[in-house]
């Protein structure tokens, strides 16, 4: 199954570089002004997942914790009956202080209550941080390396361009929002560059094999030979992404507080991945192959 033209995708590539440009320029002003919102893995601090085995009083909450002399950071109440409560902490908590929320919630909900601690050290925290970023670099260039050997320099220049378009949407989002950037939105940064790279990788082999049997005489050939390899596959494209953007948004909907910034980071990277295969990936190969068609004029001439 194919569908028909409807859109000539490199005819309106500039307004597609312009929409993606001016996002990433105020994603950039965010990132420059007020930086991203780390969480308890990449800043030191503590984290509690209290359960009480009761709907949470988000005001009882806070007097416990007035009365236990700290502030949380964040709170946000989940759990299917809305009997969970997760805090984090700028500052990290000492034992005492833990157990003294703990019995302060006891005496409030009874014996039912429970108690999840994590604290990250400032040294965790730079440690954790980093090795995030390495492997995030790591994968981007494997992916890369895959794509050049597999494809020509004008299919992997144009993929990889693509590929930090994508990764850089979600940052954006996640720094202009000010959501929480921790361990879960890292793997949601990773997965969103393999599934990015899925859709570039079956648009360009649609574009290879057109190529065979393809004569290229002119940028309009160039044009016509993107838009219809982009159009016979663009029935596989988003079946194939809105099996797992539907599983993003139910993740979202119905997934614990934990797991929600996960879910949103996918449906952020995914969304973008789909646009960016189409609307970024394929126009840019169609500049350098359009180059390289008037370079060869140039020269016969």
């Amino acid at each position: 199954m194919t569908f028909k033209h409807h859109i000539d995708f490199v005819k309106h590539r500039k307004k597609f570089y312009f929409s993606s440009l001016a996002i990433i320029v105020i994603g950039l002003i965010f990132l420059l002004v007020s930086g991203m919102n780390y969480g308890v893995d990449f800043k030191a601090g503590t984290s509690l997942d209290i359960t009480v085995g009761q709907a949470v009083d988000s005001a009882k909450a806070e007097q416990i914790f007035k009365n236990a002399g700290v502030e949380p950071a964040v709170s946000t109440i989940g759990g299917e009956s809305g009997d969970r409560l997760s805090v984090r902490f700028d500052d990290i908590l000492s034992e005492e202080t833990v157990k003294k929320i703990k019995d302060e919630f006891v005496s409030v909900y009874g014996d039912k209550v429970s108690q999840e601690v994590n604290t990250v050290t400032p040294d965790m925290a730079i440690e954790q941080r980093n090795k995030a970023i390495i492997a995030i670099g790591i994968a981007s260039l494997a992916i890369c390396l895959y794509v050049t050997i597999r494809f020509e320099w004008r299919f992997a220049i144009a993929s990889i361009i693509a590929i930090l378009h994508d990764a850089f949407m979600v940052i954006a989002f996640f720094s202009i929002f000010r959501f929480e950037v921790n361990l879960p939105f890292m793997a949601a940064v990773l997965t969103t560059i393999g599934y990015s790279i899925n859709d570039k990788i079956v648009i360009f082999d649609r574009v290879r094999e057109n190529l065979r049997f393809a004569k290229l005489k002119s940028s309009e050939d160039v044009a016509k030979l993107l838009n219809d390899s982009i159009w016979q596959t663009m029935s596989r494209n988003i079946n194939t992404v809105l099996t797992v953007l539907i599983a993003a948004v139910c993740l979202f909907i119905f997934g614990s507080p934990a797991i929600k910034l996960f879910a949103l980071a996918k449906i952020i990277g995914l969304t973008s991945g789909a646009y960016s295969s189409i609307c970024i990936a394929g126009p840019l190969w169609y500049y350098f192959k359009n180059k390289s068609l008037g370079s060869k004029k140039k020269a016969a001439a």
